[in-house]
C-alpha cells in the first residue's frame, strides 16, 4: 500500500500544486484549527491546502467574500498570528497555502467597519477613497444611496447620537460642519441619502455584487485601488506564506485581462485560477495570465459521463406530466433573466442607459428593453471585447429575430456595446454575469425540477448525461488547452454536493420506478406547485437520511429561491406551512417514510459507485484536483449553508491510519472506500507526476462495454464503472480491457492481473471495488 509522504517544500511548494484541498476557515473553524489538520492533509496526499478568505470581513461572516479592510487578517479567523501558525504548520509538512482573494467587491453591511466606505460617506467626492468605488455621482445629486429604511416615512425614526447618524443598529457618520439641527435635517446635509430598502431595484447608484446591497463594487482596474487591495496578500506571496491565487468574480472586474496581468506580474507568475463558470462549449480567453478555472466544467464533464441518457424521455415525461405542459428549458431561461432585469437588477440596466445615453430615433423605453431582451438572451456570463465578440453578435441577431419591434434600439445598440473597452461595452459585460447568474443558478435552477443532478453551476440542465466518447473527447481538449486547470467536484457554491448527485444519477436508471414514486407522494402530500414538490423529493431522496432541520432549511430556501409560490421579500405564510408539511410527511408518514429509506437502501450502494467512479474521474483527469473539506468520505450536503457544516477529522484520521494498516475497506456506508481512492490517487498524484503527463482511451469489449471509462495518463490507467443499476442486471460477462500485455497492480486493493491477447478481464480487475487504478507490474 502506498504510505504518507512528507514533500519538503521551497521551490515545490511555488509551483503548480499536484492537489488541493479546500478548507472554510471562520470563527467556528479559526486558523488554529486549521493548522491541526495540515499534519493529516499531507498524509491525505495533497500538496496544497486551499483557503476560503482570510482578509478582515464583515461581523459574524461565515465565507468571508464581503471583505471590509484587506490590510488585516480577520481576527475572528485567527488573526495575523493565527496566519503564521497556519503557514508554520503547512511548512512543517511540505505542504503550500493556495489563498481565496475577493477583487470585485467590499462588504459595507455596517459602515463603521469598513473605514473606506466610511469615509466616502463622511466625505463624499472628496473622500480620499472616492475612486476606489464605482459609484454614479451624478445620479445621486452628489449623494450615495444607501437603501436600508424600512419605509420612505422612516427618515423619521433617524436619531443623532455620539457624533453619528443612526437608524436603529444602522450607524453612519456625519460630515464635518452639518450635525446641528434635527436628526432630518442632519441627514439631508450628508454626502449620503437612506433610501426604502425597496428602491434599490431601481435607483441605486454604486456597483454592487450581484444583487447584494451590502457588497459594494471597487475599482480594482485603478492602479492605486489594486495596490492598496492586494499590498497585504502580494506581501504573503514574496515572503512565501502564499504561494497560488484563486480569484473571486472575474466578471465583475472591469478589465479582467489587465487585472490578470497585473496580478501575474505583481505576484512572479504565482499558479492561479479564476472563479469563472463557462458554458458548454466555451473556453477562457486562451490571452488570460491564469492556470484555468475553478473547475465547475470539468464537474460538468464528469457528471455527464455518469448520467444515463436513456432516462431523459421519462424524465421529460413526468416533468410535462407535473408542470401540466412541456417545459422549455430556454425559454424558461430567458423568463427568468427577464424577471432579474426588470426587477433586482433593475438599476444596473438604467445605469446602463444613463451611460449610453440618447439614441438616434430610440426612445428611453424601447432602449431599456432592449438592453434586458439582450441581456436575457446572451449566452455566457459575460464577453471579454475583443475576446467573446461572436457572443454579442449572436445575441443580436437572436433579439432581432425574436423581436421585430426592437429591431431599431438592438441595431443602434449594437455599435456601442461592441466598442471594447468603453464604459457602455465594459458595463453590459459587468452587467450580463450577474444577470446570468440570479436568473439561471438562483432562479431556474430551482424552478426547472425535470432531474436535479443536472442543476448544477456550469452544468445545462438541458442536457441530460453523455458519452464515455464525448468524456474523452473532453480530456483531451482539457489537456491541450489548460492542463493545469483546477478541477472540483464540490465547493462552497455547488447546489448539492457530489454524493448526493451520485445518488440522483442513478434514478436515470430507474425512472419509471421514481415516477410511481413521485406520482403517490405528490398525490398524498399536495402541495399546489407539483413541480416544486419534485424538486424537494430528489433532494430529500438524494441526502437522506438528513436531520428534519435540514431539510426543512432547505425545502425553504429551494422555494424561495424559485420564486414561483413565495419569496424571500414577501413570504406566503400558507403556502410555506404546506411545503413544511410536505417535509414532515418524508418523517412522520408511515408509508411515505417507509419508501423513502426502501428506496433509498436499495439505490445507496449504487450511488457508492458512483460516487467512487466521480471521485476517480475527477482526481486523474487532466488538471489541478480540489478536494473539499470532508468529501473524502461520502458527504451528503445540500446547497449552503448546509455544505458548510463542521468536518470530522479524527475519525478521517483514524480510517486514513487503518487503511495505512492494510486494510481494503468494503464499499460500504463508513465511507473508507472513498477515503482510499482519494488517498492513493494524491499520493500517486504527488510522489508520481509522471504518470499523469498524458491521456489515451482505453479500448473496452464485451457486453459490459458501456458501463466502463477506462483510459491511460501516461503511466496509470483509470477504471471507473458507470450505469451501475443497468449492469447489476447483466453483470460483466465478456468485458475486457485491451491493455498491453503484462502484469498490471491495482493501487487500491494491491491485486494483480495479467493482460495477453483477449486483454484484462474487468470481472477480476473490478471485483472487490468498482474503480481500479492500475499501474505496471
Amino acid at each position: 500500500m502506498t504510505q504518507p509522504v512528507r514533500v519538503p517544500g521551497g521551490e515545490r511548494r511555488r509551483g503548480t500544486p499536484s492537489s488541493t484541498y479546500r478548507l472554510q476557515v471562520h470563527a467556528g473553524f479559526p486558523l488554529q484549527d486549521a493548522a491541526e489538520v495540515a499534519g493529516y492533509l499531507a498524509d491525505l496526499g495533497v500538496t496544497h491546502a486551499y483557503s476560503s478568505p482570510l482578509l478582515r470581513s464583515a461581523e459574524g461572516s461565515n465565507h468571508g467574500y464581503d471583505t471590509v479592510d484587506h490590510a488585516h487578517v480577520d481576527e475572528a479567523r485567527g488573526g495575523q498570528a493565527g496566519f503564521d501558525r497556519f503557514v508554520a504548520a503547512l511548512h512543517e509538512h511540505g505542504l503550500g497555502l493556495v489563498l481565496d482573494l475577493v477583487p470585485n467587491h467590499m462588504g459595507v453591511d455596517d459602515p463603521a467597519a469598513a473605514r473606506w466606505w466610511w469615509d466616502v460617506l463622511q466625505h463624499g467626492r472628496d473622500s480620499a477613497h472616492a475612486a476606489a468605488f464605482d459609484i454614479d455621482w451624478e445620479f445621486g445629486g452628489g449623494k450615495v444611496r444607501i437603501p436600508v429604511l424600512g419605509s420612505a416615512d422612516d427618515v423619521e425614526k433617524l436619531e443623532v447620537a455620539d457624533g453619528e447618524l443612526r437608524y436603529y443598529d444602522n450607524r453612519f457618520p456625519i460630515a464635518p460642519g452639518t450635525g446641528e439641527g434635527t436628526p432630518q435635517e442632519v441627514h439631508a446635509r450628508q454626502h449620503y441619502e437612506l433610501v426604502d430598502w425597496r428602491r434599490a431595484d431601481s435607483d441605486l447608484n454604486y456597483r454592487r455584487f450581484f444583487a447584494i446591497n451590502t457588497l459594494a463594487g471597487l475599482r480594482v482596474e485603478d492602479p492605486a485601488v489594486f495596490g492598496a487591495t492586494h499590498e497585504l496578500v502580494l506581501r504573503f506571496v514574496r515572503d512565501g506564506a502564499v504561494d497560488g491565487l484563486r480569484i473571486d468574480h472575474p466578471d465583475g472586474l472591469a478589465d479582467p485581462k489587465g487585472y490578470l496581468d497585473r496580478l501575474a506580474q505583481a505576484s512572479d507568475h504565482r499558479w492561479t485560477v479564476v472563479e469563472k463558470i463557462l458554458e458548454p462549449g466555451e473556453d477562457l480567453p486562451e490571452s488570460w495570465a491564469t492556470a484555468g478555472t475553478t473547475g465547475y466544467d470539468a464537474l460538468a464533464e464528469v457528471d455527464a459521463v455518469l448520467v444515463d441518457p436513456a432516462g431523459e424521455p421519462a424524465f421529460t415525461a413526468l416533468d410535462t406530466e407535473l408542470a401540466g405542459t412541456r417545459v422549455d428549458y430556454e425559454q424558461l431561461v430567458h423568463d427568468c433573466k427577464r424577471e432579474v432585469t426588470d426587477g433586482m437588477l433593475g438599476s444596473e440596466v438604467a445605469r446602463l442607459v444613463r451611460v449610453i445615453g440618447e439614441l438616434p430615433g430610440v426612445g428611453v423605453a424601447q432602449q431599456t428593453e432592449a438592453l434586458a431582451e439582450l441581456l436575457a438572451a446572451f449566452p455566457v456570463y459575460r464577453s471579454y471585447l475583443p475576446d467573446g465578440r461572436v457572443h454579442l453578435d449572436a445575441t443580436v441577431a437572436a433579439v432581432r429575430d425574436r423581436r421585430p419591434d426592437l429591431v431599431p434600439a438592438v441595431d443602434a445598440l449594437h455599435p456601442v456595446l461592441s466598442a471594447s473597452g468603453s464604459e457602455a461595452a465594459t458595463r453590459f459585460e459587468q452587467t450580463s454575469g450577474p444577470v446570468m447568474a440570479k436568473g439561471v443558478e438562483d432562479t431556474a435552477y430551482y424552478r426547472y425540477a425535470r432531474f436535479a443532478a443536472l442543476n448544477e453551476v456550469g452544468g445545462d440542465p438541458a442536457h441530460f448525461g453523455g458519452t464515455v466518447a464525448g468524456f474523452h473527447e473532453a480530456q483531451r481538449r482539457r489537456l491541450e488547452k489548460r492542463p493545469r486547470s483546477m478541477t472540483t467536484l464540490s465547493t462552497h457554491d455547488t447546489k448539492r454536493s457530489e454524493d448526493v448527485r451520485a445518488r440522483l444519477a442513478v434514478l436515470a436508471e430507474i425512472p419509471d420506478e421514481w415516477a410511481r414514486l413521485v406520482r403517490g407522494w405528490i398525490l398524498r402530500h399536495p402541495l399546489g406547485d407539483p413541480s416544486l414538490a419534485h424538486l424537494v423529493w430528489q433532494n430529500l431522496v438524494g441526502a437522506w437520511p438528513l436531520s428534519r432541520e435540514r431539510a426543512h432549511a432547505y425545502a425553504e430556501k429551494a422555494a424561495r429561491e424559485a420564486g414561483t409560490a413565495t419569496t424571500w421579500t414577501d413570504p406566503d405564510q400558507e403556502f410555506e406551512q404546506r411545503l413544511h408539511a410536505l417535509v414532515d410527511a418524508a418523517y412522520d408518514d408511515p408509508a411515505t417514510n417507509a419508501e423513502i429509506d426502501a428506496l433509498v437502501v436499495r439505490i445507496a450502494p449504487l450511488g457508492w459507485s458512483n460516487s467512487l467512479s466521480q471521485k476517480l474521474l475527477q482526481l486523474t483527469m487532466p488538471g489541478v484536483p480540489d478536494v473539499y473539506q470532508g468529501t473524502e468520505l461520502w458527504d451528503f450536503s445540500l446547497v449552503d449553508p448546509d455544505n458548510r457544516r463542521p468536518v470530522d477529522y479524527a475519525m478521517r484520521r483514524k480510517l486514513l491510519a487503518a487503511l495505512d494498516a492494510g486494510e481494503v475497506p468494503a464499499v460500504d456506508e463508513t465511507g473508507a472506500a472513498k477515503l482510499l481512492v482519494t488517498s492513493r490517487v494524491l499520493r500517486a498524484r504527488r510522489d508520481r507526476p509522471e504518470w499523469f503527463t498524458g491521456y489515451e482511451p482505453v479500448a473496452v469489449t464485451g457486453s459490459g462495454a458501456d458501463h466502463v471509462v477506462a483510459y491511460d495518463r501516461g503511466g496509470v490507467v483509470v477504471v471507473a464503472t458507470r450505469l451501475p443499476a443497468g449492469l447489476a442486471g447483466q453483470g460483466w460477462g465478456d468485458t475486457a480491457l485491451q491493455l498491453p500485455n503484462g502484469a498490471w497492480r491495482d493501487l487500491f486493493t494491491g491485486e494483480r492481473a495479467v493482460s495477453d491477447a483477449a486483454g484484462v478481464a474487468v470481472a477480476g480487475v473490478l471485483g472487490r471495488l468498482p474503480v481500479a487504478l492500475l499501474v505496471r507490474g
